[in-house]
């Protein structure tokens, strides 16, 4: 179960999750697991007719390295290379590992990604380093509300907000030529291209419900940034 919360929390799929578990079971002679994953918690039982046990989720975040790490280490118990403790210690220790990559490197990828994003959508090169600062400032308040709020959707509200108040302005200043593109540029940080990429893979594996309430989360944040942009735009 602590193997499936630590890939849960950095955004796997959900399949994934309950094969990884599942494997891990096998692996310590359980052969008649049961698990049960949704992307807001976890359902395990060591046999059909035991009492299962219920783990929340609460908070996730995308952390890929994480899912590779708990591959792993799936994979050295399942070769017989880990006991149970060791398992559990290299577990928990990963468990409190903080992101791979610091808040301050994420951004500086995040407003490079932006310009060049601006450029493959057609944009012109003028409007390249509106673009890389609308970008990363937006991320930064995205990065800043979440921290604030629990709800997610209004951080990239935020986050879109303040991307078209930023390009409103530079176009006013002469700083950019095509709003349009700094707009798309600067907003892709912020798309969620893995929650939508994770709800078909799961709808494939027959994950109906994850698949879905991925897909859901997925056109909600959609909706936040397009809300945000709309809301600029409206009012300048």
């Amino acid at each position: 179960m602590l193997a499936g919360k630590i890939m849960l929390e950095s955004s796997a799929e959900t399949y994934r999750v309950e094969d990884t578990m599942n494997r891990i079971a096998r692996s310590y002679g359980i052969s008649n697991s049961q698990s049960y994953v949704t992307p807001t918690g976890i359902t395990f039982a060591i046999d059909q007719a035991e009492p299962a046990s219920m783990m929340r989720i609460e908070k996730r975040t995308t952390d890929l390295n994480k899912i590779a790490e708990v591959n792993s280490i799936s994979r050295n118990i399942a070769t017989g290379n880990l006991s149970i403790t060791e398992a559990i210690t290299s577990l928990r220790k990963l468990e409190k590992q903080k992101m791979l990559y610091s808040n301050s490197l994420m951004i500086l990828i995040a407003a490079i990604a932006s310009g060049c994003f601006t450029i493959m959508f057609g944009g012109l090169w003028a409007d390249f380093l509106p673009s890389l600062v609308a970008g990363g400032i937006g991320f930064i308040g995205f990065l800043w509300f979440d921290k604030l709020v629990e709800i997610r959707f209004i951080s990239e509200f935020v986050a879109a907000l303040i991307v078209g108040l930023l390009s409103v302005l530079f176009i006013e200043t002469g700083l950019g030529v095509e709003q349009d593109k700094i707009i798309i540029g600067a907003v892709m940080p912020l798309v969620p291209g893995l929650h939508i990429t994770n709800a078909v893979r799961d709808l494939l594996a027959g994950h109906l419900l994850a698949g879905v309430s991925k897909g859901v989360e997925a056109v909600l944040t959609a909706f936040a940034i397009g809300a945000g942009i709309a809301v600029v735009l409206g009012i300048f």
